[in-house]
């Protein structure tokens, strides 16, 4: 089926923002929510579900985490997971056969006191086995405890309990037995595939090959290789399937590209939110390219510290930088081309930034 860029465009936003529902509801659609510590002015996790979620406030899934039926997890990155995706993903690779010996005992005697204690603060880990400092991924020191909690985590042997604080609180975690045989290994990864594409289409061939050779491999490394090749091979014989000028596009089988016109909308979105997430799309959908630049030195930044994507209608048509000072929200907005003109952007871009204050509590 041939297309056009604008039935896209349309598809790729009006599907990833239907009529607000509950938390619960929005947590088991989306299946993965992408989390981040930074907050400018709230954490990446918050902001995608302030667009999804009725009522939503920041801090409203830290605060009711332990109740929602929800896990912190790697899936194609960290975030929070359905109870649905653990069972596809674990048992991940046997950590005592892939471990040196010291780092078994270590990870045994830490194992048998979070077993002990039920729940545990890093804090309290630390102080009683003073496990010292190691490098952490980006080059600084962390706590070497905090990382072999971390760890453990990714390995199944703990889960996050809940957060104080934003800091994680671990206990001790159970999974089921690793697949018995191919056709059931097929059939998890399969299911992990849909999940994916479910959350990210539409996704161009080659976004489809990155998600699930590259990005699924955080979720299954016992997995990868030939394995995540050959779920790609069945994914394409699978899903929907569309032309664009000439580019291969995927979706979710039981969907089409048929879409409504949008409403005069404006959302500001997190940078790492499903509808933006793949950069190669974004530049394809809407013309340029969307960086996030938090860890770039400032001086080399062109859109700011955490430019939230700006969308209008069915067009990401610029960006805004936002901060909470003395109690009030700052924004300052950036344009692709020109600000729009119509008389119903201003009011709708207003409603917008009434909302972000709502949502901060402000």
């Amino acid at each position: 089926m041939s297309v056009s860029l604008d039935s896209l465009r349309r598809f790729a936003v009006q599907r990833q923002f239907p009529e607000p529902a509950s938390l619960e509801r929005a947590l088991a659609a989306a299946a993965f929510i992408q989390a981040d510590p930074i907050r400018a002015p709230a954490r990446a996790q918050d902001l995608v579900l302030r667009q999804r979620v009725y009522g939503y406030r920041a801090g409203d899934l830290e605060r009711r985490y332990p109740e929602l039926g929800v896990e912190e997890d790697f899936f194609v990155v960290y975030g929070f997971v359905s109870r649905a995706l653990p069972p596809l993903m674990h048992p991940r690779s046997r950590w005592r056969s892939t471990w040196s010996p010291s780092l078994r005992k270590r990870a045994q005697a830490l194992l048998d006191f979070v077993r002990e204690r039920g729940v545990v603060h890093p804090r309290d880990v630390d102080s009683h086995f003073a496990h010292g400092k190691v490098t952490n991924y980006w080059g600084g020191s962390s706590n070497a405890t905090t990382h072999l909690l971390e760890r453990m985590h990714y390995r199944g042997l703990l889960r996050v309990a809940r957060r104080e604080s934003g800091v994680r609180l671990y206990a001790t975690a159970e999974h089921g037995s690793a697949p018995a045989n191919r056709a059931e290994r097929h059939q998890r990864l399969d299911a992990l595939v849909d999940h994916a594409v479910r959350l990210y289409a539409p996704l161009s061939g080659r976004g489809l090959s990155s998600l699930v050779v590259t990005r699924l491999g955080y979720a299954v490394p016992q997995w990868r290789g030939s394995e995540l090749k050959s779920a790609l091979g069945r994914a394409k014989m699978r899903l929907a399937h569309a032309k664009v000028d000439g580019r291969d596009w995927y979706l979710p089988a039981d969907e089409s590209l048929e879409r409504d016109a949008l409403p005069d909308r404006v959302r500001l979105l997190a940078p790492f939110d499903p509808a933006v997430w793949d950069r190669q799309r974004f530049e394809i959908l809407w013309g340029w390219a969307y960086r996030f630049e938090a860890y770039t030195p400032a001086p080399k930044r062109k859109l700011g510290y955490y430019a939230l994507p700006l969308l209008w209608r069915d067009r990401v048509i610029g960006w805004a930088n936002l901060a909470v000072k003395n109690g009030k929200l700052v924004s300052k907005m950036g344009y692709v081309g020109s600000r729009p003109r119509e008389g119903g952007f201003a009011s709708a871009l207003e409603a917008e930034l009434d909302a972000m204050r709502v949502f901060l509590g402000l």
